[in-house]
This record gives C-alpha cells, structure tokens and sequence, in this order.
C-alpha cells in the first residue's frame, strides 16, 4: 500500500510539472505582445520596454521558463499585467465562489442521481425507468453553454424567476450549479441504476425479501450498501470534471469564479493570471483523484490485495 501511494504521489507530480509546461508554452505560443496589449498598440515603445523589462518578458525563453518554474514552486505566480497584484491573491481571492458552486453542483449531482437511480432501477422498463434513461442520455450528451443559454432564456428572461448573472444572492447560484450538475448527475443516476440492476437479483437480495422485508429496507439496507463503494468513488473522481466545467459555466452566468477570471486574463493575455488559474485548477483535481483512488484502495479489500 505504502510503495503504491508514493507511485501514485510521483506520478501526480509529474503530471502537475506537465500542467505547468504546457500553459506555460502555450501562453507564449499565442501571436501578441502582453505589454502591448495592456498597454494599447498606441503606446509609447519605451512605455511598452519598460513594461516588459518589468515583468520579465525582455528575457529569453528559456530563461522565463526557469523563472516560472522556480516562483512556482513558491506559489509565486507574478504580478498581473491587467489587475495589477500578485495573481496568487486573485486566484485565492475568486477560489472560494468556485468551490461554493462546485460542491452545490456536486451535492445535487449526488442526490438526485441516487434518487433517481433507485426510482428506475426498482422500475425497469416502466415509464420512469424509459424517462429517467432518456434524460440521462441528453444532458450527457447537450452542452453546458447550450444549457445554460436555455435556462437563462426560460428562467430569468421568459419566467423572471431566477437573476441570469452575478453571484449578488443565493438564488444567483440555482441555474450555474444545475448546468454544472447535470453530466455528473448523469453518471451517477447510469452507475446507481446499472448497480442495483445487478444486486437485485444477487442471493442475498433474494432472501431478505423472503423474510418478508419491504422493497425499499431491501434496497437501502442491502442492496445499496454493495454497489456504493464503486459509485461513490467514480462520483470523486468526476468532481475534477466539475472544476473544468466551471469555467464555461462561470463565463455564461457571469460567476465571479476562478473559471470566468481564467477566460477574462486569456483574453487580455495576463500570463501570470492564467498560469496561477490553470495549475491551481490542476493541482486541485490531481489532489482530490489522488486522494479518492487511495481511499478506494484502502476500502476495497480486492483492490487492495492486487496492488
């Protein structure tokens, strides 16, 4: 166990240090001057040198990739180009609003696909089992910006029920962490469904209802208990899907998330704002896979033996 956690460690580092080459390179890949673009083509050339000796883009690449890398491993991100303050502090300071919504969307996920994967799974071939596989099968397949487009459009433009933007009440937060719950929500509905399907018909199932217990003490007191372990490990490790989701969601509501300051600083190239987003995005979903798969190991008596 212990040999297999500091693998997995090494190999989540690594995968981190790739993280932070590729958004690294990718940044200087994009046509444009940074200092230019903040400071508008009209500028004074020695205005736009003196920005860029300031930041440290006068320097070869090579020589800026070892900067990165060094401030990085102090958390150090830089100054940004478009805000102006360290981009640590930016990203820590709009971190909070993307977990509220991450976990909101998560626990709605969570509880609306074990609802209604019991409810279809104790039902097959019924009218909720054929509706429930149906709408699984289109907000795992719709796109998330298309999703939200048409919730705005219903809800706040059309019904005036719910604010299409901000973050300025809790009401502001029911259409992102829905558009943002729906694909994990249909994981977790297929697994549950799928799941109990198999255990259902297992001996021990069959002999709890012969001792005359009720359908549903069957499936929460047996049945659930089996197939939970698989189905709330692959929940933990789709919650670093949300994270990724989160930046389209959080651009098409206007959330004052890590996801809408990644795509504003993408677009003013601020380096060091979106190196800052992108690895502690990264580092956030390399941490919570670490930490599920170990779990899984450990709880797994199975798994636990093969490795």
């Amino acid at each position: 166990m212990l040999r297999y956690a500091i693998r997995r460690l090494a190999i989540s580092v690594l995968v981190l240090f790739g993280a932070a080459t590729v958004v690294f390179f990718a940044m200087r890949a994009v046509d444009g001057d940074p200092a230019t673009a903040v400071l508008g083509p009209d500028a004074d050339p020695e205005a736009v040198d003196a920005l860029r000796r300031e930041y440290g883009l006068d320097a070869t690449l090579p020589v800026q990739y070892v900067r990165f890398l060094q401030r990085a491993a102090a958390l150090d991100f830089g100054e940004s180009f478009r805000l102006g303050g360290s981009a640590t502090d930016l990203v820590l300071g709009h971190l909070s609003a993307t977990a509220a919504l991450s976990l909101t969307a998560f626990a709605v996920a969570l509880v609306l696909g074990f609802a209604l994967g019991v409810l279809a799974a104790t039902r097959p071939g019924g009218l909720v089992d054929r509706t429930v596989s149906v709408l699984s099968m289109l907000t795992q397949s719709l796109p998330s910006f298309w999703v939200g487009i048409m919730l705005i459009l219903v809800f706040s433009r059309f019904l005036h029920l719910l604010p299409s933007s901000g973050a300025s009440s809790p009401a502001a937060m029911v259409m992102p962490a829905v558009t943002l719950a729906l694909p994990l929500l249909s994981v977790v509905l297929r697994l549950v469904r799928s799941g109990l399907l198999d255990v259902l018909h297992e001996d021990y199932v069959v002999t709890a209802r012969a001792k005359g217990l009720s359908e549903w003490r069957v499936v929460g007191s047996h049945a659930m208990r089996t197939m939970l372990l698989p189905v709330v490990t692959v929940a933990g490790l789709e919650f670093g899907s949300l994270l990724g989701g989160a930046v389209i969601v959080e651009t098409v509501f206007a959330w004052p998330g890590v996801g809408r300051l990644m795509t504003d600083a993408i677009a003013a190239r601020d380096y060091s704002v979106v190196q800052a987003c992108v690895i502690t995005v990264a580092a956030i979903f390399i941490v919570i896979n670490l930490v599920v798969d170990l779990l899984y190991v450990r709880l797994d008596p199975r798994v636990r033996e093969s490795v």
